[in-house]
């Protein structure tokens, strides 16, 4: 993946940090949420989180009145770690109409939220096609971190049948390859994308879709999904494989 993709992540504090107080404890819904990382020079406010897992799980909520009327909501999802200590809350913000008449294809801004209650990360996916008859308006998806701020994109790559994406950095730069299978005849087990180094010989990580029972697959839309990258990947682009993560 080149030497932009595996940079050391720098450690130490600036003169006159103090450290916030660790808030591990369980809040009032019993959610834990990892510890407040220690400052980091360089890394972008809030992603300091990033710079110590090497793996996280999204778990979409379940919507209840979705459930019974059909009606879309906007989505919600925790990302957690390893330990299952919450590292960030995700949200979708898009409107009524568009949610129930694109569908899977919406538009959507998300909004990545640390336990702190700021906005670290923001997911912009403006409306495009993901057919393959339409190779000149695929998928794309900015993100901005902190919001404001683009650190990387992930867009679509024309294929007739197999899901594949590049991931870039804010200059548009190609970083690493995401291919994925051939998800429409993939039944009743995780489906895996898998993230390359962009001659596509090295695995760099990974994007799971788990497979979560015949009853909640038939009758809800709620996924769960884990992502794995190396620990040392360098952290904005360990945010746009979040984002990958949500365009897939």
């Amino acid at each position: 993946a080149g030497n932009y993709g595996f940079q050391a992540q720098p450690m130490g504090f600036p003169g006159g940090f103090i450290p916030p107080p660790v808030q591990s404890q369980p809040t009032m819904d019993g959610t834990i949420w990892m510890p407040i990382p220690p400052s980091i020079p360089n890394c972008p406010p809030g992603l300091e989180y990033l710079t110590q897992i090497d793996q996280v799980l999204i778990h979409q909520q379940l919507e209840v009145l979705e459930i019974v009327t059909g009606f879309e909501e906007n989505n919600k999802y925790e990302l957690k770690n390893a330990l299952g200590q919450r590292v960030y809350f995700a949200a979708e913000d898009t409107d009524c109409m568009t949610r129930n008449c694109c569908g899977p294809s919406r538009p959507f801004t998300m909004r990545i939220i640390d336990n702190l209650g700021r906005e670290v990360i923001r997911l912009h996916r403006p409306l495009r096609c993901d057919g393959c008859c339409c190779p000149c308006c695929l998928q794309e998806l900015e993100v901005q971190a902190p919001p404001g701020t683009t650190v990387g994109y992930v867009v679509q790559n024309w294929h007739i049948c197999l899901p594949k994406f590049t991931i870039q950095d804010e200059k548009r730069k190609d970083i690493l390859k995401i291919n994925g299978p051939c998800v429409w005849c993939r039944c009743c087990e995780d489906v895996h994308f898998e993230v390359m180094s962009l001659d596509e010989t090295c695995p760099v990580g990974r994007i799971s879709k788990q497979w979560t029972g015949v009853v909640r697959e038939m009758f809800t839309d709620t996924d769960n999904f884990g992502i794995s990258f190396p620990m040392d990947l360098d952290v904005k682009m360990k945010a746009v494989m979040l984002g990958a993560c949500f365009l897939i």
